[in-house]
């Protein structure tokens, strides 16, 4: 199931959670190799042996590793700092604060309060690390760095196993290098990894693949509990990275799941007592409503930060207080967040999540899924054809919502129903994208005329007025493409549903 409706934004650094934080995505590809293999020659400069030593803390169930999660203090060459990886879509969130202190800082223990609990942190790995390789340079420019790892399990001072690994790990972000490394390295003899990180090898933890959905025979009731349980264990992966705020991308895959969980409850909401399932919409949507509006200034700072690097100096001048402001209002949308994150009702909230997939509270009906997600794209059907051929922005932003609906209803329902479905599903993909640049313009321009009241330069108010007319060819740009795109989508739908 695709989770992102548009590509990931910079970040607009909302909070300075401490000086001493630092925060980066780690893109790698890990590699398994034997004894017997060797570095290829590569285009670039070498990377130094080093050692490092890093013991990882978890609880005693595991409760981080079992969530992706992986937390550690590293010394290297005397150096000591906690790191902490936080998944982030595909890729992982790294955080790193220098510290020397003997226990985990408590700004980390606070960033993963909601899955410690009650239970504490002990040390439950130590793995020696020798770590040499090469930074990868094309045209002169560091795109890679592809490390070989011998490592040690350790314990009171005796080695428990050893192995090798070959990580890739990007170091320019607009590079695509990764894919043509990765088959060189192959060639040498690299081989697929198992996936497991690190620490899990070293403690002999499966990981277990919770995507993997039931069979397509397998009870309606099934297939949600199981969409259930994938969406609340998204939400809970994010909490921890819209807690830090760094990273906008955390709080937008929160902000997704918590719809998607949404829409399951809604769209199965024939197989489940129906007072059970509204009062847990309900408090999602409070939550929902709680992640918009630092996600809608998100969205418009990386707007704004972009377009404004296109214009000249003189023109640039006056949106710099403009972005100053939005990112002033995300600083305040994100201390009300993190204080509403506190607040008992949501962690209320997060207790039903958890408790939701394994006992939904069910009545006896014959619906299938397909009947669900059928139910749901005639109401998206009706919406368009109620907007008629010139639809105003009102009629554009309910048929967005309905899309959305529709298309967590069809991935319910997928893998039953097959290859229909899952090509309606990329058609409404296409279509939320199209609604979703139409929605960002038309909130562009709202932020752009109450900057206007605010602004008494001249140069300012024209420059916005520049800024506000292009909001309304990014509009009707959109308008432009979407009869096509709506009646395409209907098309796709009714071969999948008729």
């Amino acid at each position: 199931m695709v989770h992102v409706d548009k590509p990931p934004l910079k970040p607009p650094d909302p909070i300075v959670v401490n000086p001493a934080v630092r925060s980066t995505i780690e893109r790698e590809i890990k590699l398994t190799v034997d004894d017997r293999f060797r570095l290829p020659a590569l285009p670039g400069t070498p990377i130094p042996r080093r050692l490092l030593i890093s013991t990882y803390y978890d609880t005693p169930q595991y409760d981080l590793a079992h969530a992706g999660i992986t937390l550690r203090h590293r010394v290297e060459r005397g150096k000591q700092a906690w790191q902490l990886k936080i998944p982030l879509m595909k890729d992982r969130q790294e955080v790193e604060l220098a510290d020397g202190q003997s226990t985990p800082p408590a700004l980390f223990r606070d960033l993963l309060s909601l899955h410690l609990g009650q239970h504490e942190l002990i040390p439950v790995a130590t793995l020696r690390v020798w770590r040499a390789g090469v930074r990868v340079r094309i045209d002169h420019a560091p795109v890679a760095d592809v490390m070989l790892d011998h490592v040690s399990v350790m314990k009171d001072g005796e080695v428990l196993q050893r192995f090798r690994e070959l990580e890739i790990e990007q170091v320019n972000g607009k590079d695509r290098t990764l894919p043509d490394l990765e088959r060189q390295l192959r060639r040498a003899g690299a081989e697929d990894h198992d996936g497991r990180p690190k620490l899990f090898r070293a403690l002999s933890l499966a990981v277990s693949n919770p995507e993997t959905p039931p069979a397509s025979d397998a009870p309606a009731l099934t297939h949600v509990r199981w969409a259930l349980a994938r969406h609340a264990r998204w939400l809970l992966a994010h909490d921890p990275g819209v807690r830090l705020g760094r990273e906008p991308e955390s709080l937008h895959q929160m902000r997704v799941a918590t719809r998607q969980l949404r829409a399951v409850l809604r769209a199965a909401r024939p197989l489940l007592i129906p007072e059970w399932a509204d009062s847990l919409r309900d408090e999602l949507r409070w939550l929902s409503q709680l992640l918009g509006p630092a996600r809608d200034l998100d969205v418009q700072i990386a707007y704004f930060r972009k377009e404004s690097a296109k214009l000249e100096a003189r023109d640039r001048r006056p949106l710099i207080p403009f972005i100053a402001h939005l990112e002033a209002q995300r600083s305040k949308a994100q201390e009300i967040l993190l204080n509403q994150m506190k607040n008992p009702r949501y962690l209320d909230l997060i207790r039903q999540v958890r408790e939701a997939p394994h006992d939904p509270t069910a009545i006896e009906s014959t619906a299938t899924l397909h009947d669900l997600a059928k139910q749901e794209f005639k109401k998206l059907q009706k919406e368009i054809h109620q907007a008629g051929d010139k639809p105003n922005n009102a009629n554009i932003h309910k048929i967005r919502i309905r899309t959305k609906r529709v298309r967590y209803a069809a991935e319910l329902a997928e893998s039953t129903v097959g290859k229909s479905a899952s090509r309606f599903i990329n058609k409404t993909c296409a279509v939320q994208n199209l609604l979703g640049l139409h929605q960002d313009a038309f909130k562009a321009e709202a932020y752009i005329q109450a900057f206007l009241k605010r602004s008494t330069n001249v140069r300012a108010a024209f420059v916005a007025g520049r800024m506000a007319e292009r909001q309304r060819r990014r509009r009707e740009k959109a308008k432009e493409k979407m009869k096509r795109l709506l009646n395409s989508l209907l098309k796709r739908g009714e071969k999948a549903w008729e």
